[in-house]
């Protein structure tokens, strides 16, 4: 990551004491988390002087977020994990988060592997246009064929190449046509 837990959260303090997503509730189940799962680092006096609902949610998170810093580095690393377990969506809100996102976006820097294979650089339109053109050019060969010979025997050789279904049919078109 480049930075410890200790400066991430000296970052992303100020973030936390003004984020509104987190309140009384997710405060408190991230303390009780680190008293119970760790001790070490949040003990039953200190979890329960955070815990005191007559003090603002905002003053009681920057109380914990400076002890945690007093603690030290695990400290720092075992509050980040609470977050991330019980507040997701703020962990991934987080500066020090989208810094470490956006440096590692595989959009934002492109791989040397990736390679664009572009055939042409004309717009769709274009393809519109000429399969147009060829459409009109296969009518009009197609009526004008019709009128001196009774029927297309260049359609029934375009049946060939096509799947079952559209070759029976255009084979059968051919043949009526013939009939006539």
């Amino acid at each position: 990551m480049g930075d410890s837990f200790h400066d991430q959260l000296t970052e992303d303090g100020a973030f936390l004491r003004t984020e509104r997503r987190l309140d009384t509730e997710l405060v408190d189940k991230i303390i009780l988390q680190l008293n119970r799962i760790y001790p070490q680092v949040l003990s039953d006096k200190e979890a329960t002087k955070f815990r005191n609902l007559d003090v603002p949610t905002c003053l009681r998170l920057g109380e914990l977020l400076t002890h945690l810093q007093a603690k030290g580095e695990e400290a720092c690393r075992e509050f980040y994990r609470a977050l991330h377990l019980h507040v997701e969506d703020v962990y991934y809100s987080l500066p020090t988060r989208l810094r470490l996102r956006d440096s590692f976006d595989p959009l934002t820097y492109p791989s040397a592997y990736k390679e664009r294979h572009v055939m042409n650089d004309k717009s769709p339109l274009f393809f519109l246009g000429c399969f147009s053109v060829a459409v009109g050019m296969a009518l009009v060969y197609y009526f004008g064929e019709a009128k001196v010979t009774g029927g297309s025997g260049a359609l029934g050789m375009a049946a060939l190449g096509l799947k079952r279904k559209a070759r029976e049919i255009l084979v059968w078109y051919t043949e009526e046509s013939l009939m006539k």
